[in-house]
């Protein structure tokens, strides 16, 4: 019957991992099904910790780098926050030029200026994200 409790806590350990994303817990659920399966062979249960500790870090310490390594090999680089503005279509508010104005992106008013040698860019304007310096919404016309 502790064979039941082992799996128990494997699946606690699996659905902490679930919350964390760092594949430490479910090495433990591993140890823990180490330990159910020595508890199925007839193991004592100084020998069933001693085993959910040693498959514990053997899992850690052979498994989850090499899984990590394969998450961040496979997972692409998605840029975030104001970086993903780059590249969308605007709206000028008012009137932008290299200096100075404002433009409607994401829903968002930003203050924007235009490339360099680029003409001033009228309200109204369609215009596209080239890149993002702090605060301003560098453009050009889309």
């Amino acid at each position: 019957m502790a064979w039941l409790w082992w799996v128990g806590a494997a699946l606690i350990f699996a659905l902490i991992e679930l919350l964390s994303l760092d594949f430490v817990f479910i090495m433990f659920a591993g140890g823990a099904l180490a330990a159910a399966v020595a508890n199925g062979a007839g193991a004592p249960l100084w020998m069933q910790a001693i085993v959910f500790v040693v498959a514990s870090v053997v899992l850690l310490v052979t498994l989850r780098p090499t899984l990590i390594r394969h998450l961040r090999n496979n997972t692409p680089k998605a840029p975030t926050n104001a970086e993903a503005n780059v590249g969308r279509t605007a709206s000028v508010v008012q009137e932008v030029s290299t200096a100075s104005g404002l433009i409607k992106l994401s829903g968002e008013v930003w203050s924007a200026r235009s490339v360099p040698g680029s003409p001033l860019l009228p309200a109204g304007t369609s215009v596209r994200v080239v890149q993002i310096d702090g605060a301003t919404a560098v453009v050009e016309p889309a």
